[in-house]
């Protein structure tokens, strides 16, 4: 992927005595996932369209510390924590934009207690200031008239209030957006949050993710939006389960508005 995108790191950039715009944090889905590698991809291709300086940490980033955290390991959360902690800090990095809402609800509010003071924002709040300053343009064209259902990750909406930025890119896409009846502060979770992504679910008449795929489904959807890329997972496979791939398609913000722009 480097080759083929301008995907500078910030050792690349600390060497030649320049500091980025902004870092990039990319999450352990963004690296290793197949699927969440094409969100990353995307996101980095907008940010290329639109001049922004930026860097990525590349081999030097290390997990945020999230999942074990939440799986109640606080020992090896802390250690994960001040390892990234010292890095960006002896880097001087003060802005961090990431696509994983997990990533940014930890390095935001968790990481502050440890020594991390930055400023982080997540994607579709970083384009969301893009076109706004009008560093990209954006035509509706390919998702005109669309039915696009957007699910709210808990780590971005509930937890952190941000609910209006990704509507705001969808309906910049001329699409028309239709609510779940459980959206923005009553969202239901997509059932990856707190660890759950990494384990089999406990035994149940449902699972978390076929019952928010069914409300998804309601609303009769031609795309499902997410902003995580575990809400990306859960509901492909969610909508795999009710064998509806071919006629429903799962996008992240950031891919429906590289997929416009025909980056």
């Amino acid at each position: 992927m480097a080759n083929e995108l301008k995907v500078p790191t910030m050792a690349e950039l600390f060497a030649a005595g320049q500091k980025p715009e902004v870092l990039f944090w990319v999450g352990c889905a963004g690296s290793f996932d197949d699927r969440a590698k094409k969100i990353t991809k995307a996101f980095v291709q907008l940010l290329n369209k639109a001049n922004v300086s930026f860097a990525v940490l590349g081999t030097e980033e290390s997990c945020t510390g999230d999942p074990a955290k939440r799986a109640g390991n606080e020992f090896l959360f802390q250690m994960q924590a001040v390892t990234n902690i010292e890095v960006m800090n002896a880097y001087g990095i003060n802005k961090i934009v990431t696509a994983c809402p997990h990533c940014f609800n930890t390095i935001k509010n968790e990481y502050p207690g440890l020594g991390g003071q930055y400023e982080v924002v997540h994607h579709t709040q970083f384009l969301k200031t893009l076109f706004e300053d009008g560093r990209i343009t954006l035509e509706g064209g390919k998702f005109k008239g669309k039915r696009i259902t957007y699910h709210d990750p808990c780590y971005l909406g509930r937890a952190n209030n941000v609910y209006e930025a990704p509507r705001e890119m969808i309906r910049k896409l001329d699409a028309e957006l239709i609510e779940m009846k459980s959206c923005r502060q009553k969202g239901l979770c997509c059932g990856a949050g707190g660890a759950q992504m990494f384990k089999e679910p406990e035994k149940g008449d449902k699972d978390v993710n076929i019952e928010r795929t069914e409300q998804a489904m309601e609303t009769q959807p031609e795309i499902i939006a997410a902003a995580c890329p575990f809400c990306n997972t859960m509901m492909t496979d969610g909508v795999k389960n009710k064998e509806k791939e071919g006629a429903i398609a799962v996008m992240d913000i950031a891919e429906l508005i590289a997929s416009a722009q025909d980056l």
